[in-house]
């Protein structure tokens, strides 16, 4: 059965870190590029990060860049989201979903390029 499952959000205080996790199963990861996107109460999901299939190519919305890293292990079937610095305004369900190539508009991945969405992980920003 094809997933995707994230997993590492909570609740954190502004300026912290956390590290989220998307595991793949059912599917070869290392076909796929990796897209990180969000969704925040009462706005549309946005995206935030992808990395390709090989991890040789990483792009970030303007929003995140220089505070969140993604990375992967296609051995461990695992991408990463580190996200630093991070905002009151980053309080969102954090997704991943797969495509074929990292499709961006600008820096920023294209949510309806991408499918096989996980069930989200929910960060917290606040003191």
């Amino acid at each position: 059965q094809l997933q995707l499952v994230e997993s590492g959000g909570g609740l954190v205080q502004p300026g912290g870190s956390l590290r989220l996790s998307c595991v793949a199963s059912g599917f070869t990861l290392d076909y796929y590029a990796i897209g990180w996107f969000r969704q925040a109460p009462g706005k549309e999901r946005e995206g935030v990060s992808c990395i390709s299939n090989n991890g040789a190519y990483t792009t970030y919305a303007d929003s995140v860049k220089g505070r969140f890293t993604t990375s992967r292990d296609n051995a461990k079937s695992t991408v990463y989201l580190q996200m630093n610095s991070l905002k009151p305004e980053d309080t969102a369900v954090y997704y991943c979903a797969r495509s074929h190539l990292c499709t961006v508009v600008g820096d920023t991945p294209v949510r309806q390029a991408f499918g096989s969405w996980g069930q989200g992980t929910q960060v917290t920003v606040s003191s």
